[in-house]
């Protein structure tokens, strides 16, 4: 496993890091081989892991607190978010800091976080929806320096709302964020145009989420693809999406090398960019363990490819669904 530096934190973090919401709260998940692909993901280089309370209220971050006790002998940096306080995703343009980051609520749920990690200082704290009109207030700033004065919180991050790269940019700006997570794909490469640049010239670490869309960027879906109702996926693959998402995805595949499937593909697209410090794939099986951690072998794409893939952009704006 290759690495790569993380901002201004300094860490060395692995390029396949491990996103956590798909193990708790999703159907199909199973606690063993949860643990089992966890430990193996650590075997194979991996040492970024991230989670959140609002990933089946604290279950999901339980489960890591686990695993760095499994791995005491082993450098592994632990990532978390703080639910907004209307427990509302994604977050509105008219929502206030009140309804969702007053400083009494950040303290809250650290400590919170604190308790189900089983830790005394958490490596990154991040929140877990964002706006920037939110940039200037100061409750939210007397939080972070009340935290990290304390020794709770080395790092905080922002996770920004999906599709809108760009709503975090004066956020950054005041020097309290190390690391921002967007959405960053073959389809949704938007963050290249302001957020990476910004990114890059502040020493901010960028964690790239969703690389597989989803799940359309695995090639695995059809237009007949249904999840069980109380799947979050069932009230985002809605018709609208679903038949666009496929339609999006089938065009990709002739340009698919020969001896790589489409989900390596759209791995490696994301490490192809050095502004990435690591990715974040969801990862309940050994096997996607073994097959994610497989593309971080110093191979990018080709120029040429990059090139052409480029040409799949795809806008998109939130909707409804789209949380």
């Amino acid at each position: 496993m290759k690495t790569r530096r993380f901002g201004r934190t300094n860490w060395h973090v692995s390029e396949v890091g491990y996103g956590m919401w798909g193990l708790a709260g999703w159907t199909g998940s199973d606690i063993e081989e949860v643990n089992k692909s966890l430990d193996r993901s650590v075997e194979l280089g991996c040492n970024f892991f991230d989670t959140a309370w609002g990933y089946a209220e604290g279950k999901s971050e339980e489960i890591l607190g686990g695993l760095l006790r499994r791995h005491k002998e082993t450098t592994l940096y632990a990532a978390t978010k703080i639910p907004p306080k209307n427990f509302t995703w994604p977050s509105k343009s008219h929502f206030k800091i009140e309804d969702c980051f007053p400083a009494a609520h950040i303290v809250e749920y650290t400590e919170k976080s604190l308790r189900n990690l089983k830790v005394e200082q958490i490596d990154l704290q991040q929140f877990h929806v964002w706006e920037d009109a939110w940039a200037d207030r100061d409750e939210w700033k007397m939080a972070v320096e009340k935290l990290t004065k304390e020794g709770k919180v080395a790092h905080w991050g922002v996770s920004v709302n999906r599709w809108e790269p760009n709503n975090c940019l004066q956020t950054l700006e005041t020097g309290l964020i190390s690391s921002v997570q967007v959405i960053y794909n073959i389809f949704d490469q938007n963050p290249e145009d302001q957020l990476f640049p910004l990114c890059k010239k502040l020493d901010v670490g960028v964690i790239a989420r969703v690389p597989f869309d989803e799940g359309s960027l695995t090639g695995l879906m059809t237009y007949e693809t249904t999840f069980p109702a109380n799947d979050w996926r069932s009230t985002y693959f809605v018709p609208e999406n679903l038949i666009s998402s496929v339609d999006h995805a089938n065009a990709l595949k002739p340009l698919v090398p020969e001896g790589m499937d489409l989900p390596e593909m759209a791995l490696r697209f994301i490490l192809s960019n050095p502004d990435v410090g690591t990715i974040i794939p969801g990862m309940r099986k050994i096997k996607h363990v073994e097959s994610n951690t497989a593309t971080s072998d110093g191979n990018g794409l080709s120029t040429e490819l990059v090139e052409e893939l480029r040409a799949h952009r795809w806008e998109r704006q939130p909707t409804s669904w789209s949380q």
